[in-house]
């Protein structure tokens, strides 16, 4: 984990306690700088906060008052609240927050994905949400954390969390021929070994890496994420790969198909560190 020194830590935070109060000014004429602010890391006593602000979830709840509790309060759809239930103890069970079946963690997780599940009946649930909610949980309460995911889900991955996956593939494909820009080492081995990008981004792309990247790193991905959009989980796949497969060097030990998804499901620390992840990035 990085540390920052506590110095520089109080000075960011009352930089970004000047933004939040004055968040509109801010974001009408100084959108640059508060793009700056978080590429070099939101403070964690303020991530939740700026999270939202940097979503339009704040906003969003503000239009929508009581519409969570509403949907709180609803039995909900058995066929989604079975799967939901089977899926909380999966996220994140070394997190104090999601360890004990009963716990407020997991309790709000079902709470949270139950009432996505009625606010947009026709997409339902989608296991990839799991992750995205439980991160947001441990920033935020579960209202919050409920709008949120909202605007992640219909704002910065439109179309990711439906049933037939179009989007994804399609992003997917672009992902591949940005690829080809970054990487034509890369670009070539995966087209020789015909590995469809599905293959290894759909968990990247779907949860946000919050499964893929060590804890620190999703952090800092995350505050890039909600400041500049869907653009950064594909600049951080494109890292990933050139890193992982873009030299004859590195190719040495991933000749085939089997070899080369192993070699991505395993990907190196070195690669997924923070400090080198954001700078690449």
């Amino acid at each position: 984990l990085e540390e920052v020194p506590l110095e520089v830590l109080r000075q960011r935070e009352s930089k970004w306690l000047d933004m939040l109060n004055n968040w509109d000014k801010w974001m009408a004429k100084k959108h640059k700088k508060i793009r700056l602010r978080c590429q070099k890391g939101i403070p964690p006593s303020l991530r939740g906060r700026a999270w939202q602000y940097l979503s339009g979830s704040k906003v969003k709840l503000e239009q929508n008052l009581g519409k969570f509790d509403e949907l709180d309060l609803l039995p909900g759809d058995p066929k989604w609240l079975d799967v939901i239930e089977r899926d909380l103890h999966r996220q994140f069970p070394f997190h104090e927050m999601f360890v004990s079946r009963g716990g407020h963690g997991q309790q709000d997780l079902f709470r949270v994905l139950k009432a996505y599940t009625l606010y947009r009946p026709e997409e339902g649930y989608c296991q990839a949400q799991a992750p995205i909610a439980a991160v947001l949980l441990m920033h935020m309460p579960a209202e919050q954390a409920f709008w949120c995911l909202v605007q992640i889900c219909e704002k910065y991955l439109p179309g990711y969390y439906s049933e037939k996956l179009e989007a994804i593939q399609l992003d997917g494909q672009i992902l591949f021929s940005l690829l080809h820009k970054v990487s034509p080492v890369a670009y070539k081995h995966l087209s020789k070994q015909k590995i469809d990008p599905i293959l290894y981004m759909t968990e990247w792309f779907m949860c946000a890496f919050s499964r893929t990247l060590p804890w620190s790193s999703v952090l800092r991905v995350w505050d890039m994420f909600f400041c500049e959009g869907v653009k950064i989980i594909f600049r951080v796949g494109l890292v990933l790969l050139k890193h992982t497969l873009g030299s004859s060097d590195k190719l040495k030990s991933c000749q085939g198909q089997y070899e080369t998804m192993e070699r991505l499901r395993a990907l190196s620390p070195k690669i997924m560190q923070e400090t080198f992840l954001v700078q690449e990035v």
